[in-house]
């Protein structure tokens, strides 16, 4: 049986709900501890499986349920910043295009308020917000239930409205990249939007911030080796870079040097 948590443990626990990713040079600032105590406290409350710990850190535990959405969109917030400026580089105006449900997708929806002439096709409420004012966006959101947590509109009806269409670009998410490139999510009713997304697509592009790689999830998306692009931070597993280069992938690594961009 696990020992009671610390009243310092219970507000780290308190900070990483809140902000999804706590680090130990933070903490120790935070707390006026030690590192080598905020570690000792991390380890404990990844030992009651609350947390899981990461390079330099910890974030919320991961494995059969997700991070809070507004937690997710404070996590790696000027990575996902600077891949959503990459992936809408990527996509030329007057191009059709499906965008789902993600905090890094929604990134390139807000990036993609310069072009011209597109379709887009969403089943994420927060993409439609950001680019429904926008004149030269024609913009469909397809019908189904919407999960109240983050905005997704998931289920068969969404489904059945994705395969109505054949776009030129599908930008998608992940909630986890395995190391044998499967990727993964948490919700049965989102993989079958996704993976309708993926169908009917021209061109698959992943967009998907490096701790993705260090996180798990239990439902199979699809792989790697389906994509055509994969926008991300960095790429720092040596297994996955070489089944990009096997299956033609291309890869775009942008760091973090675009997200404090006005």
């Amino acid at each position: 049986m696990n020992e009671p948590i610390s009243p310092r443990q219970q507000d780290i626990l308190a900070i990483a709900r809140q902000q999804g990713r706590v680090s130990v040079e933070d903490l120790a600032l935070r707390f006026d501890v030690t590192p080598q105590t905020i570690r000792k406290d991390l380890n404990e409350l990844c030992d009651s499986r609350l947390l899981s710990r990461v390079h330099g850190g910890a974030v919320v535990a991961s494995g059969v349920e997700n991070l809070a959405y507004e937690a997710r969109r404070l996590v790696a917030h000027a990575e996902k910043r600077a891949i959503g400026l990459a992936a809408a580089a990527l996509i030329p105006n007057s191009a059709s295009l499906f965008i789902n449900i993600g905090t890094t997708t929604e990134e390139v929806a807000r990036a993609l308020v310069g072009h011209e002439d597109l379709l887009v096709i969403t089943n994420n409420l927060n993409v439609a917000t950001l680019l429904y004012r926008h004149p030269k966006i024609s913009l469909i959101v397809a019908g189904g239930p919407v999960r109240r947590s983050d905005g997704a509109v998931i289920g068969s009806a969404a489904v059945d409205f994705i395969n109505q269409f054949k776009v030129d670009y599908a930008v998608i998410g992940a909630s986890a990249i395995d190391e044998d490139g499967t990727l993964l999510d948490f919700d049965y009713r989102e993989v079958q939007v996704a993976r309708a997304i993926i169908d009917n697509a021209r061109r698959v592009m992943l967009v998907a911030d490096k701790l993705k790689l260090e996180r798990t999830a239990p439902i199979r998306v699809g792989h790697l080796g389906e994509l055509d692009d994969f926008v991300t931070d960095a790429l720092p597993s040596a297994p996955l870079r070489e089944l990009c280069d096997r299956h033609g992938v291309r890869l775009v690594e942008v760091g973090s040097d675009l997200g404090d961009a006005p």
